[in-house]
């Protein structure tokens, strides 16, 4: 895997995951208790023997920057790095990135100062596990100038995603941007091609692109120089390299799951409690996650009933009761607590208490969750202040609102909560 760049694209503005996205960019957002969206396609090129990296981005890259920089530094025995490059202007190119292949051909004038064969393009807000070396080899076996990784979908969320037909080699012959209807229909194919076998292939008749592509290095060289105009991988770059280049695909059977929006960040992360396999295991010493070590202390519980949920290190958690729920870092909660259905980022630093104390008389609302406060089905971003007898559990079913000036947002009845945000005591959201 020495002959192997690879390269995370970070996304852009993260829209869609705003406002989690509006102090950081979107591979910094926080992620199970304790990683960042980040970690996860690090540590598979790490796992995968794949040690030089290259994290494209251009909003809010500050807290990426200073997270890679604490997380990932390798030895000087080595090549290996992992390091943030930012949009910048130069003369031939003075405007940010525009998509996803014009981030990368920015960047092309550093890229091909490494000598190696291919190149591995992978996403930043995409959770899975994945070896990479598999991948690789296959692309190398069937001589491939282009591999993308697939998963196989069912009929009822394939007009959710780019969906490929491929002929009975695993060649990529056509491609369709979300179609629905009997262009939809058009696009099954056969997957017992790919490997899966006649049953799982009858009930999953499509492949989706998963955003992952591995590049012969002249290929990606020619494409991005030949099409200056060409902006993106999946919707551009690719459906119009099909006629004359060997594109593949590879099945990925595994759990993946694009979580780029706050629904599906959400659901993703509390699917982490389910009992007794959650879909995605962080529990596997073979493939590990790795993240900055923060040597916390221990996490406190002083008589607190706990349910279903994971708890990150150096919390304090006070006669409070938590379901179903994902606490991170630092994270306090106060007595006659009740946390449901709630991810909660916790906190960057403790606070004294000395400081709480006389926040507390002076009116003011210390950090974490304050005293009889009920949170249900929400989102509270790091570092906030939740006074005491608060109610965050979306009174009125409402499915979206910005109140960003009372410190919370509602996405798809998902309530989410402001990073530094206060909300004082007694409100009810």
């Amino acid at each position: 895997m020495k002959k192997v760049l690879g390269i995370i694209l970070g996304g852009g503005a993260g829209t869609r995951l705003y406002p989690l996205t509006k102090l950081r960019a979107k591979p910094a957002v926080p992620l199970a208790g304790k990683y960042r969206l980040i970690d996860i396609p690090v540590s598979n090129c790490i796992n995968s023997e794949i040690y030089k990296i290259y994290v494209l981005t251009q909003f809010n890259s500050a807290s990426l920057n200073r997270h890679i920089a604490r997380a990932y530094s390798f030895s000087g025995f080595t090549d290996g790095f992992v390091e943030v490059l930012a949009a910048q202007q130069t003369a031939e190119n003075p405007s940010w990135f525009q998509g996803t292949a014009d981030a990368v051909r920015q960047y092309l004038w550093l890229f091909q100062e490494w000598d190696i064969d291919e190149y591995l393009i992978l996403s930043g807000d995409h959770l899975y596990r994945m070896d990479y070396r598999k991948f690789v080899q296959r692309h190398r076996e069937t001589g491939a100038d282009i591999t993308l990784s697939v998963v196989p979908i069912d009929e009822k969320r394939a007009s959710d995603f780019g969906l490929m037909k491929i002929d009975d080699t695993g060649r990529v012959v056509d491609f369709s941007e979300k179609p629905k209807g009997d262009a939809l229909k058009k696009m099954q194919v056969d997957t017992t091609t790919l490997g899966l076998d006649a049953e799982q292939a009858k009930k999953s008749p499509y492949i989706a692109s998963m955003g992952i592509y591995v590049f012969k290095r002249d290929v990606m060289m020619k494409l991005l120089n030949q099409f200056p105009d060409q902006t993106d991988f999946g919707k551009e770059i690719l459906p119009g390299a099909a006629d004359d280049h060997n594109i593949q695909a590879y099945l990925f059977d595994d759990y993946w799951e694009d979580i780029g929006t706050i629904e599906a960040f959400y659901n993703a992360n509390l699917a982490l409690t389910r009992q007794p396999q959650p879909p995605f295991s962080f529990y596997d010493e073979k493939a590990p996650i790795y993240t900055r070590a923060r040597y916390l202390p221990p996490t406190k519980l002083l008589d607190s009933r706990v349910t279903e949920s994971i708890i990150g290190e150096g919390c304090i958690l006070k006669q409070c009761r938590i379901t179903n729920s994902v606490l991170g870092i630092r994270s306090r909660i106060e007595a006659g607590c009740t946390i449901e259905d709630a991810l909660i980022m916790g906190a960057d630093f403790y606070e004294p208490f000395a400081e709480r104390q006389s926040g507390l008389q002076e009116g003011g609302v210390p950090l974490g969750i304050g005293e009889e406060t009920t949170i249900r089905r929400a989102i509270i971003d790091k570092n906030a202040r939740i006074g005491r007898h608060v109610q965050i559990i979306n009174k009125d079913r409402v499915e979206e609102a910005e109140r960003e000036d009372e410190g919370f947002f509602i996405r798809n009845g998902i309530v989410v909560v402001l990073k530094n945000a206060k909300i004082t005591d007694g409100t009810i959201i």
